[in-house]
């Protein structure tokens, strides 16, 4: 696999960090924090669209709001063969599945989910895990307080 070069500047950085604080700030309270044109700000976001480095805008959603009690993190075994990312992507398509991650050491994935209680998680596990070919076997565990919980990332500063 080839090493992508971003070339990220100082201005490239603010930017990012700053729709990263607020997806919702618009090109001029972004111009008038970095005393540029709205238009230079607006080209630099488009830039940095294309080159797949803001990759999308969301509204984070308080799950507990919508009867989203419950988060898992699932361990799980499968007979994929290294580089295969067929049973990744099943997991993927699962609603409920937040993330799924391609893990080293004895167990294939670990995905994060949520779902509205224990009950849910049992359903989640019948209806959708065991339906998929090449899974051996699953570890829960289920969070019971949540510390931290970030979409974030950390931008460096120049």
């Amino acid at each position: 696999m080839d090493k992508i070069e971003y070339n990220l500047d100082a201005t490239d950085l603010t930017i990012m960090r700053l729709m990263q604080d607020n997806a919702r700030i618009n090109n001029a309270d972004i111009a008038r924090e970095l005393g540029m044109a709205p238009s230079g700000i607006l080209e630099r976001v488009k830039k940095l669209e294309q080159k797949k480095i803001i990759v999308a805008y969301h509204a984070k959603i308080n799950p507990i709001a919508v009867g989203q009690k419950l988060l898992s993190f699932i361990f799980i075994k499968t007979t994929d063969i290294i580089g295969d990312e067929s049973i990744g992507r099943l997991l993927a398509e699962i609603p409920e599945v937040l993330e799924v991650h391609d893990i080293a050491g004895d167990d294939g994935y670990l995905v994060k989910v949520r779902t509205s209680d224990s009950e849910g998680l049992v359903e989640l596990m019948r209806s959708s895990l065991s339906k998929i070919d090449g899974i051996i076997s699953t570890r829960t565990t289920i969070v019971l307080q949540t510390v931290k919980e970030e979409a974030t990332i950390v931008i460096p500063t120049v």
